[in-house]
Formats: C-alpha cells, sequence, structure tokens
C-alpha cells in the first residue's frame, strides 16, 4: 500500500477534498491521507456543501497537524499552492496551482472541487504507476533507521546485513495502522532480527 500525502495551510479546504477525491477514483492499493502546518478548527462550510454536492460527506473530518510521522509514512507528496507556508515534505512532490477556499461563495468552491477532482484524476491516471515504484518514502525510512543500526551491530554485521535487515522490516510494516510507532517498533525488530533472535529467514 502507497501512501499520498495532501497539504495545505490549514487543511480545511483543498488537501480535504483532494484526499476524499483520492479516496473515491483511486486503486486499492493507493490511499491518501491530508494535513496542514496550520490546521483550522474545522473543514470550511461551503467545502462541506460542495461536497455533499457530489456524495462526499466531510462532516466527521477534523483539519489535521502535518507530523514528522506523517512525512516519514509518505510516498508522494502534494501541495497546493500554499507558498511560503507550506511545509517541506521530504519524499517525490509536485504542487498543485489550486486558489484557497476560504471565505469563497460556494460558486468559486465548486469550481476549486472540480479542478481539484480533474488533478486528482490525472493524478491517478498518469502516475499511479511511479508512485507504486517510487521509493523515496522508503529510502527516507531506512536513512532514518541506519545510524543507530551501525553504530550498534558495525562491528558484527556487514552494512548490507544491516541494510537488508531493515529494508525488509521496513516492508512488512509499511501498512502499520498506528503510524506514530512504525519507527521505533521497526527499529526494535531489526535489532533483534540482528541480534538472531528471530526472523532469521529476513537475513541474507
Amino acid at each position: 500500500m502507497k501512501t499520498v500525502l495532501f497539504v495545505c495551510t490549514h487543511n480545511a479546504g483543498r488537501s480535504q477534498m483532494a484526499e476524499a477525491l483520492f479516496g473515491r477514483h483511486a486503486p486499492p492499493d493507493l490511499r491518501a491521507e491530508s494535513a496542514g502546518q496550520q490546521p483550522a478548527r474545522h473543514v470550511w462550510p461551503p467545502v462541506l456543501e460542495a461536497m455533499r454536492e457530489i456524495g462526499i460527506d466531510l462532516g466527521d473530518r477534523r483539519p489535521k497537524k502535518l507530523t514528522i510521522e506523517m512525512q516519514l509514512h509518505a510516498d508522494w507528496g502534494v501541495t497546493l499552492a500554499c507558498g511560503g507556508t507550506c511545509p517541506y515534505v521530504p519524499t517525490t512532490v509536485e504542487d498543485w496551482d489550486i486558489p484557497d477556499p476560504a471565505d469563497r461563495p460556494i460558486e468559486d468552491v465548486r469550481m476549486i472541487r472540480d479542478a481539484i477532482e480533474a488533478r486528482v484524476r490525472d493524478l491517478i491516471e498518469q502516475r499511479a504507476d511511479l508512485i507504486r515504484v517510487d521509493r523515496t518514502g522508503h529510502q527516507l525510512r531506512l536513512e532514518k533507521l541506519l545510524p543507530d543500526l551501525v553504530r550498534e551491530f558495525g562491528a558484527t554485521r556487514s552494512d548490507e546485513e544491516i541494510r537488508a535487515a531493515a529494508d525488509a522490516v521496513l516492508l512488512d510494516y509499511q501498512d502499520a495502522p498506528v503510524r506514530s510507532f512504525v519507527m521505533a517498533l521497526a527499529h526494535r525488530r531489526v535489532r533483534e532480527v540482528l541480534q538472531g533472535e528471530r526472523d532469521t529467514a529476513l537475513m541474507p
């Protein structure tokens, strides 16, 4: 399962719509998440109305703050024209020049919704295979794990063994639902692998 992370400033309009529309149109092996650097208290009411018009209810959604864990978990990123206020997402990223629906009339929000849906469809149709094979996010997770492991096991295991163990364990955790603990769990399990306590079949 690969994750596309949609990011805008407040996670109250564009990125929420993009996440929901991606969920509607994407194949089952691709999923979406959204967040913002300065999350609002709620999704903008005209956005709720515009999305309900096409059968998507965002009434239970709450804007979320972008976290390091989200960034590490993402395999592809999309920022939505938030300029200098958009945080850096350390993976493959594209930027969509979509206006902010905040404080706009419903007629404008409908146009923004339709523009986002067109972009989402294009992303899925034109770049789904690239998202599936892109290893940028996976490499970032590896880079996060490897330094401590090399310091601990460098005298007894080769760099190739350490990397292979970390690589295999991270693949096992790519769909873990409790993302904030994934790196800690993966680190512990790789240590056990390298100590020869379990999962020795992962070793080359």
